[in-house]
């Protein structure tokens, strides 16, 4: 039953993936390009590589001989996954699967053009000059993102023809890899977005976890909270479309898929071929597995009875405001004193304006006023600083 996983990529979301599979007595090897990340600090083995670097991928492959490749994050050289399914090597949830969502013109091409599925009006530049032409076509505002990036590093919306030049430019200090191309889209008239953990399975039937509803800034998520209120044919469209994209991809795991619902229906927007940074909300009690328990039962092909509903929930990121290379953390015994109250702190080494360093977890009876859940997680969020 033991099976190694090689983790590609050792963030928050990768640590929390790690004690899970260390629940039931899986070995990972965690992988990423600075030594102490996260998920190192769990996990049975390490290795610190450039991961856009094909040959040091190869080497710990054929070094570790993993049963699965578990990727984390964008910044990988994905390509090289086709060859290690080749050599027997399961890559979660496939290496199609994982190619095509580190690249947002790949995702996005097989959601509009292949499955015909309703997605903003978009434009690839790779050059100001062209962003200069995709603007004029789709419109301002848009949004402008860079093809290979993650948690909205690089994203920004153009207001006005002045912001275009310093889109561009932002969006390739932002883009990760070698990719220097991005994404023009319309700005859509959005009521709310949600995400919707997609869980596919091996021989079993696809299953979907409530949605959960998040909040944004520069990119990145501030807030999220399950259930958020959907009508029952709007998510019936957004599992509609989440089966499609998610078969077309193929293999097993949890996706997490992302949607903007507006009066004429459901727009599909990204998609994580991973557990996501919104459904932390999840390590709140709010299922009967959160979603890195799901990702690891579908990737070993164990059996997921149902995915239930328990309680509401909220998550609340903690951000440090300022540059350290020893952070600490104060208001630690005020957050813990709270009621129906739980935080992680991420165990990152170093610490950086805006960056995630941990999360407040709130949950109410399912009854609950889901706003008022979301006002207790960032008031909880609140009484934590992080510290040079």
């Amino acid at each position: 039953m033991q099976k190694k996983i090689l983790l590609l990529g050792s963030g928050e979301l990768g640590k929390e993936f790690v004690i899970a599979a260390q629940r039931i007595g899986q070995k990972v090897i965690a992988v990423d390009s600075y030594e102490g990340a996260p998920a190192m600090q769990v996990a049975h083995g390490f290795e610190v590589i450039n991961m856009l670097d094909g040959a040091a991928l190869d080497a710990v492959v054929a070094k570790h001989r993993p049963d699965f490749i578990v990727p984390e994050i964008e910044a990988i050289r994905t390509e090289r996954f086709y060859d290690y399914e080749k050599q027997g090597i399961t890559v979660v949830p496939s290496a199609k699967a994982a190619n095509y969502t580190m690249n947002r013109k790949a995702i996005r091409d097989l959601a509009a053009k292949d499955l015909g599925l309703r997605t903003a009006n978009y434009r690839y530049a790779t050059s100001a000059e062209e962003l200069q032409k995709a603007v004029a076509e789709v419109g301002i505002p848009c949004v402008v993102k860079p093809l290979m990036s993650s948690s909205g590093k690089g994203q920004s919306t153009i207001k006005a023809e002045a912001d275009i030049e310093k889109a561009w430019n932002y969006a390739v200090e932002g883009s990760r890899g070698d990719v220097v191309e991005v994404i023009v889209e319309a700005f859509v008239k959005f009521n709310s977005e949600i995400t919707l953990l997609t869980v596919t399975q091996n021989n079993a039937p696809t299953l979907f976890c409530a949605p959960i509803g998040h909040r944004q800034e520069r990119g990145d998520y501030q807030e999220s909270w399950q259930p958020a209120y959907v009508s029952d044919k709007d998510i019936a469209e957004a599992q509609d479309m989440a089966r499609k994209v998610t078969e077309a991809l193929g293999g097993a795991g949890l996706f997490g898929v992302e949607f903007f619902l507006a009066d004429e229906g459901v727009y599909f927007s990204e998609l994580s071929p991973r557990p996501h940074d919104t459904g932390m909300v999840t390590l709140a009690g709010t299922q009967n597995f959160n979603e890195f328990e799901l990702h690891l039962r579908a990737v070993l092909s164990l059996p997921i009875a149902e995915i239930t509903l328990e309680k509401a929930g909220a998550s609340a990121v903690i951000l440090a405001s300022e540059n350290s290379d020893s952070p600490t953390f104060s208001g630690i015994e005020k957050i813990a004193a709270l009621p129906q109250t739980d935080f992680r702190l991420f165990g990152k080494p170093t610490s950086r304006p805006y960056r995630r360093m941990g999360v407040a977890l709130v949950n109410a009876p399912l009854d609950s006023n889901i706003e008022e859940v979301v006002e207790k997680a960032k008031a909880a969020a609140a009484l934590v600083t992080v510290n040079k």
